[in-house]
Order: C-alpha cells, then sequence, then structure tokens
C-alpha cells in the first residue's frame, strides 16, 4: 500500500512541477488538517495553526518547479511544518534561549525517541490522509475540533450511529496503520462518550 501512495505522490509532484493547479489543490486537501493538527500541538492556537501550514503551503507551490526531488511528500511537509512552528515561537519570544537551545539540541540528537516521534507524526499524515473522506472528517472533528458524537452527527447531518460506524471504521485502520506506534497511538483511541 505504501508503494501505491508513493507512486501516486510521485505522480501528483511531476503534474505540479509542469504548473497544474488540480495537483496543488489535491496535495492541499490530502494533507492541510493533519498539518494543522500538527502545527497546533506546537503553538496551541488553531488560527496561527492553519496560518502558519499555509505560509508552508505558499512556499511549497512558489517551489513547484524541485517538486519532483522530494522523496517522501508527508515527511517533507511535517518537516516544514514542524520548522515553521518553531521559528513561530522562537520570533514571538515564546522560547527562551535555553528553550531554544534546548529544542535545538533535541533536534540535532539523534536519539530512538525523537526520531520515532517524527516517523511517527508523518506516518500519522499518511494515515490520515488514507482514510475514505467521511471517516476521516468525523475523526478530525472528534480529535482535533473535541466535538462530541451528537455533535459531529449534526455537523454531518448523519446519525449518532453513523458517527460511531464511521469512528469505528477509522480507529481499525489507524491502528492497523500505525501498529508500531502503539504508545503514541494511545491518544487518538480514547473513548468519547
Amino acid at each position: 500500500m505504501e508503494e501505491i501512495r508513493k507512486d501516486n505522490d510521485s505522480f501528483v509532484l511531476l503534474a505540479l512541477q509542469e504548473g497544474q493547479e488540480k495537483a496543488y489543490d489535491y496535495i492541499f486537501r490530502k494533507y492541510y488538517k493533519a498539518l494543522c493538527a500538527q502545527a497546533n500541538a506546537y503553538v496551541s492556537d488553531l488560527d496561527l495553526s492553519q496560518s502558519l501550514v499555509q505560509d508552508c503551503f505558499i512556499r511549497f507551490w512558489e517551489k513547484r518547479h524541485q517538486a519532483t526531488t522530494i522523496d517522501n511528500l508527508a515527511s517533507y511537509f511535517s518537516f516544514m511544518v514542524r520548522n515553521k512552528c518553531i521559528d513561530h515561537l522562537r520570533k514571538e519570544h515564546r522560547l527562551s534561549p535555553i528553550e531554544y537551545a534546548s529544542v535545538e539540541e533535541a533536534d540535532n540528537q539523534e536519539s530512538d525517541s525523537i526520531l520515532l516521534s517524527h516517523e511517527f507524526e508523518e506516518k500519522l499524515i499518511e494515515a490520515l490522509s488514507a482514510l475514505p473522506e467521511r471517516c476521516r472528517t468525523a475523526f478530525e472533528y472528534s480529535r482535533f475540533e473535541n466535538l462530541s458524537y451528537p455533535e459531529i452527527a449534526k455537523k454531518m447531518g448523519i446519525s449518532v450511529k453513523a458517527v460511531e460506524a464511521l469512528m469505528s471504521r477509522s480507529l481499525k485502520v489507524l491502528r492497523k496503520e500505525l501498529k508500531d506506534y502503539l504508545p503514541a497511538l494511545i491518544f487518538l483511541c480514547r473513548i468519547i462518550p
């Protein structure tokens, strides 16, 4: 399945390099929400997260002529958003020089936990983007917007039972795709009444 995704990304990146806006739109819709969730983990502000991710996509569009040099699109975006968030926090002085130095030092260390964290972020973005659209929408409302099942049902115009089914399907797929990261996955699988 990962090989299929990689081939699909290669095809889309080639189309993007040729200036096809539909390819850019496809990439944006595929990765945007998951990247906003990643950014929000750094800055704890949804509006700011969206703005930072949009800045990354603008930069991505500006460098579209180099698109085919990207080996892993999910990794590329994850790294780009992470750096954008850290730069923002540093500029806003929300990271003291000592905290920034420790972030920089942690980034330079090749410890297993740091590598696993970045790898998990990439895999999560890939797994979320692979979910069927309605499953992904229900999951994102639940986990990233903290909506209850009745609120999701109302927003999507479906029954609470349908939301439960979509969430169950989403979690089943994510558990399978992210089984190697089970401890990091605990937050995804919490039970919401």
